[in-house]
């Protein structure tokens, strides 16, 4: 019988533990927190492919190709996209391969550069949104948009930021290879910050977009794709809450479907927060059944992974 397999998707953040400590060898060493309690998730019989996101990292490409552009070509974004998978990549593979040889486990591990189609017909193309980079004082900003055509956005008070597409993944194009390395006993780290966002051109060939991708969304997909049989997402929070800082907060142990939506209906995960996650989740385990399988999803801190998988923390969300 083979051994279930599990993706789990990592976010960017989770790399830089506050703004005194972003350095990379301060993201090396969240990263080698971060892959012990991933390393317990192998030790117990799981597959994996890990997936992880880049947002600070790329904002810190971007600021260093702003910094740089008196000497050097500037970045384009799917660039940016590719340097973080191949770094932070790097720091994941190394980290795993130095976790599990200590723990005695014979388990390759390889970090994949994956690119994630999108269609060039996305509205978001058109009124681009999400923010990315540094934040620049109004002036500054006005330059920006006349010198380089930015779009660009204020951002909670702290300033304006550039702002770019994010469009819907629609299909990882190094699927197969990913498929065919976990059947091959690899663990695979892919699909890093949502993938290079790429569209086809009249004669099919691939073509980079400035665009960033929600990592939790491509991570679903991938999940999907692979036919895994858990999605886990970690986060800041051993469990989802509904009505979150209100004296009526409610930590939840499970979620169905049909309760998941509900909630979302009513607004209580926060849109920049657990919004995304919950509906990342929701999209594997939809498509799962599709499949005619019945996978779950698993929303905790990284911390906790163990004891989610033990049912004794975590929210589990389920048909």
């Amino acid at each position: 019988m083979s051994k279930p397999l599990a993706v789990v998707a990592v976010g960017g953040n989770a790399l830089i533990l506050d703004d005194r400590r972003n350095s990379i060898p301060d993201q090396y060493e969240a990263v080698r927190e971060s892959v012990k309690h991933i390393a317990n998730m192998i030790e117990a019989g799981w597959d994996l492919v890990l997936t992880h996101g880049n947002g600070p990292q790329v904002g810190f490409i971007l600021r260093r190709s702003e910094l740089a552009s008196s000497e050097v070509s500037p970045i384009p974004l799917d660039y940016a996209v590719g340097d973080t998978q191949g770094a932070i990549g790097y720091m994941f593979q190394k980290a795993l391969h130095n976790e599990l040889m200590r723990r005695g486990i014979q388990k390759p591990v390889i970090t994949l550069i994956t690119q994630t189609l999108v269609s060039q017909q996305d509205e978001v193309f058109i009124h681009p949104s999400k923010p990315v980079g540094a934040f620049l004082d109004e002036a500054t900003a006005q330059e920006r948009q006349q010198q380089l055509g930015w779009t660009l956005m204020e951002d909670a008070g702290r300033g304006w930021r550039r702002t770019v597409p994010s469009p819907a993944p629609l299909e990882i194009i190094e699927r197969d290879t990913i498929a065919q390395l976990v059947q091959q006993g690899y663990i695979v780290i892919a699909c890093g910050g949502g993938g290079i966002p790429v569209v086809r051109d009249e004669q099919q060939q691939l073509q980079g977009v400035e665009a960033v991708i929600d990592k939790d969304l491509a991570s679903a997909l991938l999940a999907s794709q692979l036919g895994a049989d858990l999605l886990v997402i970690p986060t800041g929070v051993e469990k989802v809450a509904i009505n979150f800082g209100t004296p009526h907060q409610q930590w939840l142990d499970t979620l169905t479907v049909t309760q998941a939506r509900k909630f979302l209906r009513e607004g209580q995960f926060g849109i920049g927060s657990m919004q995304p996650k919950v509906e990342a989740i929701l999209n594997f385990v939809d498509s799962s059944l599709e499949q005619g399988k019945k996978a779950k999803g698993l929303i905790t801190t990284p911390q906790a992974i163990k004891s989610a998988l033990a049912h004794q923390s975590g929210t589990w969300i389920t048909l």
